[in-house]
């Protein structure tokens, strides 16, 4: 009993190699394999959407999305297997994101009927978010995302200035321009605010009088100061995170933690050195 329990121990240690790992060779083209599965699926998703090609080849694709729907169930229940921590796989942003890609055909097969059918199409084109399965091979990605992640106070603090200014800018076109020139409400005059504090310019609504058109110039001018705000804030943590996490090398790349998905560890570390969790 002892050895049949050490030989699924060992196996299950060598199936997380396999798929949690990066530094073997069949971890490797693991990973390389799943990627281009991924991408293929991506494909075929967008492709699907086609008027004309799921007319010609609408059998084929259906059966190309059985396909990756199974060997991506068989992917998500060996993660979960081969996890240290089952449960906080589930539940974190990749574990979410690989149930996420698989859901929606079950769904659509499961409620078939017609007063489902609308929900169902735009279900099936969650599967898109596949694509987001490629973070984890991408070290940089998980760089950016914790860059975000760092700033999210000072991002939340300039949308809320960014917000105030276009209520300011809408109020005051509103009352400038009024129902005569297209300004109908606040709220219409916020989305041409957000229009072109944003400098996108549809030019549906446009002022007509003088002072209208100077409160316009300097929201136009506000916009393009604005613009260059959020930048340095990522900009800032990003650099801010290279230099926690250290240089990335060769032998650090590999190591990815799978609680925090910190990608940067000492070539000997058994530990992640940001959450602790065995890497």
């Amino acid at each position: 009993m002892t050895t049949e329990n050490a030989s699924g121990h060992g196996f299950k240690e060598a199936l997380y190699e396999v798929i949690f790992g990066y530094e073997s060779r069949a971890g490797r083209i693991f990973d390389l394999g799943l990627i281009i599965m991924i991408m293929v699926s991506v494909i075929a998703v967008v492709l699907d959407s086609v008027g004309a090609f799921h007319l010609r080849h609408g059998e084929l694709l259906s059966s190309l999305e059985w396909f990756f729907t199974i060997a991506f169930t068989i992917e998500y229940i060996l993660r979960i297997y081969s996890s240290p921590h089952p449960r906080g796989y589930i539940f974190s942003f990749y574990g979410l994101i690989d149930l996420l890609s698989i859901l929606p055909t079950y769904i659509a097969f499961l409620f078939p009927q017609s007063v489902y059918l609308i929900v169902v199409r735009v279900l099936r084109v969650l599967r898109i978010f596949r694509i987001l399965k490629l973070f984890r091979y991408i070290g940089e990605a998980n760089v950016l995302f914790q860059a975000l992640v760092n700033a999210r106070r000072k991002i939340f603090v300039f949308l809320f200035c960014v917000l105030t200014l276009i209520v300011i800018f809408g109020t005051l076109m509103f009352v400038v321009e009024g129902p005569a020139n297209g300004f109908t409400s606040i709220p219409r005059s916020m989305y041409w605010a957000i229009v072109t504090v944003t400098t996108v310019g549809y030019g549906d609504i446009s002022p007509h009088t003088a002072l209208g058109q100077l409160i316009a110039g300097l929201a136009m001018i506000c916009g393009y100061a604005i613009i260059a705000v959020p930048t340095g804030i990522v900009g800032v943590e990003i650099m801010n995170e290279f230099q926690r996490q250290g240089p990335i090398t060769a032998e650090t790349v590999h190591k990815v933690c799978n609680n925090c998905n910190l990608s940067q560890h000492d070539p000997d570390a058994s530990y992640c050195k940001r959450c602790g969790t065995i890497i």
